[in-house]
């Protein structure tokens, strides 16, 4: 059965890793899939149609359909033509699957402003990029949904991140302000967390042993493995599933938590800055959430 026969998919960062396995298996679902990869390197210097012509011929090969793009997401023009491409191509877009990405690790303190916007760019503007190239669209079709990668870097926390988690939490609440705002549409739009051994994870340093057996563990992350849960939310089956945060590590598949109220503090006088010391804040910490990192979440070996 093809959940996807007749779609057309746009998958951005498709030339490796997470993105060409969507790629591949949506053209094996049935979609007519615009392979999107700019093929540079993890900085974003130089630059390749070859990532993303590669895929295409394996999908051509497969029997499947495909065109390659190496449009940049994180130019607004840019993206407005990779969804014109879909449109031109195949007459129509069905989904939007926000993945390509860039990573510039450093630790907070010596994090150059060049280094936080050339992550913001890529990750966060790049998806409300795309997302708001396909979502007038969307609209006139009164169909089509988004599926955007978060991560538990910034849904939990790691070391040296603060562009990376910035712009992950950021695709959060982007993709629940489209989903809000476009419910009426019948447009949804979803996040996933994967935990996949890509390129991107194989460039963060291993130079304590911690960080080193951390990394035998990424290693047995396969990024094929985030494509099933990926096109599901795509399919029409899936129609009544929006706003939500899934991860995908391995054989698991999670759904997370989302920011709720989960403990108060009430004065009937009001609060003084003295009384929130003195009151307020122990009457909380009760419920304080550690300062866990992702590996403190998720400490047991992916099977």
């Amino acid at each position: 059965m093809s959940l996807l026969e007749g779609k057309v998919i746009i998958v951005t960062g498709a030339g490796a890793g997470v993105g060409k396995g969507i790629a591949l298996e949506a053209a094996r679902q049935g979609a007519r899939v615009v392979v999107n990869d700019l093929g540079v390197n993890m900085d974003g210097s130089g630059g390749s149609a070859g990532p993303a012509q590669q895929a295409v011929e394996e999908i051509l090969a497969a029997g499947g359909q495909a065109v390659a793009n190496t449009d940049s997401v994180a130019d607004w023009g840019a993206a407005q033509k990779i969804v014109q491409q879909a449109l031109d191509t195949y007459g129509r877009i069905d989904g939007v699957v926000n993945n390509a990405g860039n990573l510039r690790d450093v630790i907070f303190h010596k994090m150059t402003e060049d280094d936080f916007d050339a992550v913001i760019r890529v990750h966060l503007k790049g998806s409300w990029n795309m997302a708001r190239a396909a979502a007038p669209h969307f609209k006139a079709q009164e169909s089509g949904a988004f599926v955007h990668m978060t991560s538990t870097s910034g849904l939990i926390g790691n070391f040296g991140q603060a562009n990376y988690a910035a712009a992950k939490m950021g695709i959060v609440g982007l993709s629940k302000s489209i989903a809000v705002d476009m419910q009426k549409f019948n447009v949804r739009s979803n996040c996933i967390a994967p935990f996949a051994f890509t390129r991107m994870v194989g460039s963060i340093p291993t130079n304590t042993p911690e960080a080193a057996e951390r990394m035998k563990i990424n290693m047995r992350l396969e990024a094929g493995k985030i494509a099933p849960l990926t096109l599901a939310l795509l399919s029409d089956q899936a129609s009544h599933v929006n706003a939500q945060i899934f991860g995908v590590r391995n054989n698991e598949i999670y759904l997370f938590s989302q920011p709720r109220p989960i403990r108060t503090a009430h004065n009937s006088d009001g609060w003084t800055v003295e009384s929130c010391v003195e009151r307020a804040i122990p009457m909380l910490q009760g419920s304080f959430i550690p300062m866990h990192l992702s590996r403190d979440v998720f400490p047991w070996d992916p099977v």
